[in-house]
This record gives C-alpha cells, structure tokens and sequence, in this order.
C-alpha cells in the first residue's frame, strides 16, 4: 500500500494539532510543513467532515481537534481518506480475473489487508505525536 499525498497531509495536520493542543490555522500547518495551504484547506474539509477535527470561524477561529488523540485509530483515518486499500480489484469485485475461480492469491492478499488494517487500527495517533520541542526545532 501507498498512501496518497491527501492521505500525508491528514495524518500530518492531527499529528500537529494533536501536539499542539489548541486551535491553529490551516496556514500555521501549511508552514511549518512547507506544503501548500490551499492543500491543506481541503485536507481540514475532509478531516471535519469525517469528525476529527473541528473547524471554527471568525476572529480567535482557527481547527483542533474534535476528539481525544488516544481515540484516534491511524487505520481508520487512513481507510476514510483512501477509500479502497486493497491490493487488487479483486479483493472485493467478483468477475475482474479469468483465474478468479481457482485463485489462491485472492485470499492471501485479503489476508495481508486484514493484517495491515488491524494494526494500523491499534495505533492511536498519541503514540506517533512528535513533541513540542521537536516541532519547535522545525520553525
């Protein structure tokens, strides 16, 4: 699996918020990562959709998160950003492969996805925060 850039950008901006531990701007994200703020917009949109973070406008607006960092599993974050993980099509579309009948990969595959989404979900994002001092040393 390759997580998508969208993907980077989720994780890194609850990483950084998480950290932080009070509301920030999408440009203060933007910045410290050196990526692009527009990117990161969309990327707030898509968190506060999903109900990770919350965003508020106005004067002393700015996003944080919505929900405690130990209750913020990677392997779900990364399934709602992702969309499909599997490895191949035919992990879950029936009449993609002439072998499909007899296909022992199939199943090995949907093993190795099993595996990799179940520990990706005992990984809560409090346990892949930097410090304070480590993001401090980036500005």
């Amino acid at each position: 699996m390759r997580l998508t850039t969208h993907t980077d950008y989720a994780l890194r901006t609850l990483m950084y918020l998480a950290t932080k531990g009070e509301r920030a701007t999408v440009n203060e994200v933007a910045q410290l990562f050196g990526i692009s703020a527009h990117h990161v917009a969309k990327v707030v949109n898509q968190l506060s959709r999903l109900g990770y973070i919350r965003s508020i406008r106005g004067i002393g607006g700015g996003i944080e998160l919505a929900k405690r960092a130990s209750e913020i599993r990677l392997g779900t974050v990364i399934e709602a950003c992702e969309g499909s993980l599997h490895l191949l099509d035919c992990i879950d579309t029936a009449n993609v492969c002439a072998i499909e009948s007899f296909c022992k990969l199939k199943g090995v595959l949907a093993e190795a996805e099993r595996v990799q989404l179940d520990y990706l979900n005992s990984v809560t994002l409090d346990q892949v925060i930097p410090t304070k001092r480590q993001l401090q040393h980036l500005d």
